[in-house]
Order: C-alpha cells, then sequence, then structure tokens
C-alpha cells in the first residue's frame, strides 16, 4: 500500500523553528556526540509519543500487521538505547549530556506517523554518515558506525511500511551537520537554556510545492523561502551523486528543474548560488534541503557477473 504523500512530508520538514542554541566554532568529537544526541532525543519522543498514543487495534485498522508494530517497538528501544549510550558517552568525557526538547510532531492518526517516520529516519541515517567524517576518536567513530547500521534498518522498516522501496539507491546518502539541522530544526519548538549550544546553523527553507512522489527525468518545483539568485543551480544530493542542473524556470521565489536520470528514493535538494565542484559546500547554499521521493526504475543486473 502507498501511503506516504512526499509533497505533504516535504513541507512538513521546511520552514525551520530556531529553537536549538547554536554556536560557530571549530567543531569537536563532544560536539559531534551532544549532535548526535539531540537528533537521537528527537526520534525516542517521536516514537513513544506514537507508540503511547495508537495501540496496536490503531495500526491494524490503519493496514498494518501485527508484525510491523511488533518491529516498531523494536525501534523505539533502539532509540532509548542510542540516548542512553550517548548520554553515558558525554557524561564520562566530562560533557553535560544535552536534555531532550520540546518537539511539534505533525501526525495525526497512525498513517501519517508513518508518513513522517520513513523520512525522518532517512534523514536520521544520512545524519550519521555525513557526520562520520568529523569524528576524530576511533572508538567513538565505531560507536557512531553501530548506531549509523541500525538506524538504516530502521529506515529501510519504514520505507517498505510506508510502501516505498526499502533499499532504492545502492549507496546512502550522507548531509552535512547544517543541512541535517535545517531539516530537524522544524520539529523542535524550544529546548532547555542549559543545553550545550551547537556548531550549526539552518539555511533558508526550501519545499517541493510540485513533483513529488516523482521519477527521474519528470520536472520538480520548489518554492524558497526568498527569492531564486540569479545564476542559481539546482542541485540533487543522492547516494554518492551530487548532480547540479540548470534550472528549466525560474519566477521570483519558485524555481523547476528536471530530476536527473541517476537519482532514486530519499533526495535531498539544494538550491545554490554557483555550481559545487564535487560534494556541496555549505558557503554555497542559498536554500534547502527539500526532500523528494523518486521511485526508481526497475533493477537491473547481469548474472554473467561474479
Amino acid at each position: 500500500m502507498k501511503l506516504i504523500n512526499s509533497v505533504a512530508a516535504a513541507t512538513l520538514l521546511a520552514s525551520v523553528v530556531y529553537a536549538v542554541p547554536t554556536k560557530r566554532a571549530a567543531i569537536t568529537d563532544a560536539d559531534v556526540l551532544q549532535y548526535a544526541l539531540t537528533l537521537e532525543h528527537l526520534e525516542n519522543v517521536f516514537y513513544k509519543g506514537a507508540i503511547g498514543k495508537f495501540p496496536l487495534r490503531d495500526f491494524i485498522a490503519a493496514g498494518f500487521s501485527e508484525s510491523y508494530y511488533n518491529n516498531l517497538k523494536f525501534v523505539v528501544h533502539d532509540e532509548e538505547e542510542h540516548v542512553k549510550l550517548l548520554t553515558t558517552a558525554l557524561t564520562s568525557a566530562g560533557a553535560k549530556p544535552v536534555a531532550a526538547c520540546e518537539y511539534n510532531f505533525p501526525y495525526t492518526d497512525v498513517k501519517s506517523f508513518v508518513t513522517v517516520s520513513s523520512v525522518l529516519e532517512g534523514v536520521g541515517t544520512s545524519a550519521y554518515l555525513g557526520g562520520a567524517g568529523l569524528i576524530t576518536n576511533k572508538d567513538y567513530l565505531g560507536v557512531a558506525a553501530s548506531i549509523l547500521v541500525t538506524e538504516a534498518l530502521h529506515t529501510s522498516v519504514q520505507r517498505q511500511a510506508a510502501g516505498e522501496v526499502a533499499a532504492a539507491n545502492p549507496y546512502g546518502t550522507g548531509l552535512g551537520l547544517n543541512s541535517v539541522f535545517t531539516l530537524a530544526a522544524e520539529f523542535i519548538v524550544s529546548c532547555p537554556t542549559t543545553n550545550a549550544a551547537l556548531p550549526v546553523k539552518a539555511f533558508p527553507g526550501l519545499v517541493v510545492s510540485q513533483g513529488s512522489p516523482s521519477a527521474p527525468g519528470i520536472p520538480l518545483t520548489l518554492t524558497a523561502k526568498g527569492p531564486i539568485p540569479k545564476g542559481a543551480f539546482v542541485v540533487f544530493v543522492n547516494g554518492l551523486d551530487t548532480i547540479a542542473v540548470t534550472p528549466s524556470q525560474v519566477s521570483g521565489s519558485v524555481v523547476t528543474a528536471n530530476i536527473p536520470s541517476t537519482v532514486s528514493g530519499q533526495t535531498y535538494v539544494f538550491v545554490t548560488t554557483s555550481k559545487p565542484a564535487s560534494s556541496i559546500q555549505d558557503s554555497i547554499v542559498a536554500f534547502g534541503p527539500a526532500i523528494v521521493e523518486v521511485t526508481p526504475p526497475s533493477p537491473t543486473f547481469d548474472l554473467a557477473v561474479q
């Protein structure tokens, strides 16, 4: 069953609320752990809110199986364990762990919960993949990699529940700290004033206004929180690829570009002031990221390849 409305999901993630204290300084391992704990608190509260609100009968009535519900309880357990592990690691390192914030999660029933969870888990996986390179301590890196594996499993569970291809891309998609913060901050209403400031900033918002769910080659229209700069590019970040596309149309804060042929699954879209050389750099981001779900074509493979 196809439950996800990616236009709605992307819109829910687009308007940034600046509720998390931020700072601009050199990033330390403790900063990365605090950042990871901020995200894990969010996921922990998100899942516990849903599992506490919706009993098994609500999931069955919405068309989900008891097996999915049981898997969901393991996801809840995992997120709590991640919070406890990161809290212990920070305390052991002499830092005061950030506490959970107050959140506003835009689900009203089981189906909208699954819609949001599919997108949120994808962002969480991208956060760990993108943040791994910032960690200098090998022990911390091993812990982050272990959590990354579990988050990727959660992503597959939720994508399949949402009627999407569980593994729509051969490769994971990494996102930088600021890009993830831009998406996650939408859910955060306020945080304790005693929480450590994070070394992040949010980019101006960008939402998909037409063309999602989508497919390669289809026009995608986005609306930015401001005028599209002259000479801008629409950049698709997906798997190992960062693909800059010249817009086919620009009108004020609205921009349209065709989705590249190699893009599939949950994809992050930016408007940049110049064409990225390889991976996208924060300094050229004008707006974004927005999120678009791109339906992959039928898989191909060669049985002769050994």
